[in-house]
């Protein structure tokens, strides 16, 4: 099954529909694996919380499926990479995808996206990967 690593701004974007929402379906369905890691997982919460995108409902509904491991993968521990001199805090995303040996980074940031492939991993944004995905 293909492994994704998806960035935070596709994740709470998907809140809102479009692309990074069928990315979200897509693990949701179990034709994705999701990759994380600790300070992923943070990101997520926090950025969510911070910006009152989500009803309670649909934040516990993730974090239930993150805590049952649902079609997903953990890594506790990450190389430490230098992918993105612009965004050191986005180097997580590399970091994650080399230690789980993802397939894909979804993301909408520009610093990331030019990247465009690091050891094998492919960087894509959400429009790309459904093309991908079909």
């Amino acid at each position: 099954m293909t492994r994704v690593v998806i960035d935070t701004n596709v994740f709470v974007s998907s809140f809102l529909g479009g692309n990074p929402r069928r990315v979200i379906d897509l693990w949701k369905e179990g034709r994705v694996v999701l990759c994380l890691s600790g300070s992923i997982v943070d990101e997520y919460v926090a950025v969510l919380n911070r910006l009152s995108m989500t009803d309670e409902e649909e934040l516990q509904e993730l974090l239930a499926l993150f805590a049952q491991e649902y079609h997903l993968i953990f890594t506790a521990k990450t190389p430490t990479l230098n992918v993105v001199q612009e965004d050191p805090a986005d180097n997580k995303f590399f970091e994650c995808a080399a230690a789980l040996k993802a397939e894909y980074i979804i993301s909408g940031d520009k610093e990331v996206l030019s990247v465009k492939n690091y050891m094998g991993i492919n960087v894509l944004s959400p429009k790309d990967f459904l093309r991908v995905m079909g």
